[in-house]
């Protein structure tokens, strides 16, 4: 017996207003076998890289999005993504999508599979080594787990300490864990 299915029509500029005035990061979209999409609005304090299990398609709805990713070589490149325009990230790559909080993007990715891990590395300012790496097991895209890796960087200065160079991170100005 098949189940009923709703297909969503979403609007994505009422969603980013809605989004905008609950105060929150991420608006979860669905949640399929095989599809996960939200929208999500930027984060001034943005500098870590995340590397994701499956492939992301980036569409910003409002304001111009600066995609820093790393290349195969690893070194730190910047695409920039204007409002209306559409960017895909392969699995595998390490990237940061920059975008002020008054800005918008639509994400459209893979459910993660069981087990799968999420990555949120940070590199050092002064010397570029690695200085920190979170790993989650995503389950449920509704947790944010964008959020925890900042909470949990942000609540350790041995985490935001480069061992190489001994340069700390900077914890921004009132920086806070959003619902």
């Amino acid at each position: 017996m098949m189940l009923p299915f709703q297909m969503p029509i979403v609007d994505l500029h009422a969603t980013a207003r809605e989004l905008g005035q609950s105060g929150k990061q991420v608006k979860v979209l669905w949640q399929e076998d095989e599809s996960l999409a939200f929208v999500a609005r930027g984060r001034d304090y943005r500098s870590e890289f995340h590397i994701n299990p499956s492939d992301e398609l980036m569409y910003q709805i409002s304001g111009t999005m600066r995609l820093h990713y790393r290349t195969p070589e690893g070194k730190e490149d910047v695409a920039v993504v204007t409002e209306g325009s559409i960017i895909y990230t392969p699995a595998g790559t390490p990237h940061s999508p920059r975008f002020p909080g008054d800005a918008y993007a639509l994400i459209v990715e893979r459910k993660r599979r069981p087990g799968e891990v999420d990555r949120f590395q940070w590199f050092c300012d002064g010397c570029d080594a690695l200085m920190h790496e979170e790993r989650f097991v995503v389950e449920d895209y509704r947790a944010d787990p964008v959020s925890g890796a900042y909470r949990s960087f942000y609540e350790s200065e041995a985490a935001r300490t480069c061992a190489p160079c001994g340069k700390v991170h900077p914890k921004p100005a009132g920086f806070a864990h959003s619902p």
